[in-house]
């Protein structure tokens, strides 16, 4: 278990590293702690599993004043479970329900009983601004548009393959429009040579 912490903390220190998250943010975790364990998903949920994952991705997020909302599973409709005070800062609308290890598995059930006060919500509505999903469990449905994938030298945790999202704003406009501001400032200077 002391391996899953160290493994889940190097990817958040790593993720954070990649895209600083702002403080009031919010990041979403979906896992299968069956996945972590070599096992297929829902067969064999660890609730000592989720602990370790949770000591390690958490503080680092807390630290950072960033919101974790940890996704239930296919039996609880991916519901998660998020602290009140987030839930209210976006908006979200609590629902009635408590996970456990066979019907909203072990992390969302470890969530639960770490967060200080819990409650669960149906949705994210797509508000997180970032993510990561170990085990193939897919939270791509509570990513903010437009979700980019995050690649981390870490792979695995445990045996579960993990995948992390960052998100960015949409890109609009046409043919003149432009993305960066380094941009913006070299075509406002040749707009300015241009002038008599």
């Amino acid at each position: 278990m002391e391996n899953l912490k160290r493994q889940a903390e190097a990817a958040i220190r790593e993720f954070l590293e990649l895209f600083p998250m702002e403080r009031g943010s919010l990041f979403v975790l979906g896992g299968s702690t069956s996945e972590v364990l070599g096992e297929k998903v829902g067969t064999r949920p660890s609730l000592e599993a989720a602990e370790a994952i949770l000591e390690g991705l958490l503080p680092p997020l807390w630290e950072r004043g960033i919101w974790v909302a940890v996704q239930g599973c296919e039996h609880l409709n991916r519901a998660l479970v998020v602290e009140r005070e987030a839930a209210r800062a976006y908006g979200l609308e609590e629902v009635t329900v408590y996970p456990h290890p066979k019907a909203g598995g072990s992390l969302a059930t470890a969530a639960f009983l770490r967060f200080q006060d819990p409650v669960m919500v149906e949705s994210l509505k797509a508000q997180a601004q970032g993510g990561m999903d170990v085990g193939g469990v897919l939270i791509g449905m509570h990513l903010r548009p437009v979700a980019v994938p995050l690649r981390l030298s870490l792979r695995r945790i445990g045996e579960a393959i993990l995948i992390a999202a960052k998100t960015r704003p949409k890109l609009v406009g046409g043919a003149r429009a432009v993305y960066t501001r380094e941009e913006m400032l070299r075509k406002l200077e040749e707009y300015r040579q241009r002038l008599p």
